[in-house]
């Protein structure tokens, strides 16, 4: 099973560029693609909908994804 990431919409796009290139075998999305969260979805969220598919969020958020991370595993 290949490993599965969601960009946050604050990830510069090169990465799932640079990722998608030299990993094929990577499933690189991001926030506001088809099929993902829509652009603006709070982080709550966002967690969710990682946990229910299997994704690995990527994010530059130090500020509040640790707090809802922190409540989303407490849960």
């Amino acid at each position: 099973m290949p490993l599965k990431y969601l960009l946050d919409e604050n990830v510069d796009p090169i990465y799932k560029a640079g990722l998608s290139k030299n990993e094929s075998d990577l499933i690189v999305w991001a926030v506001g693609e088809p099929h993902c969260p829509l652009r603006g979805t709070l982080d709550p969220e966002i967690l969710l909908w990682c946990e229910e598919h299997n994704f690995i969020l990527v994010t530059n958020n130090r500020k509040s994804i640790p707090v809802h991370l922190v409540e989303h595993i407490n849960e």
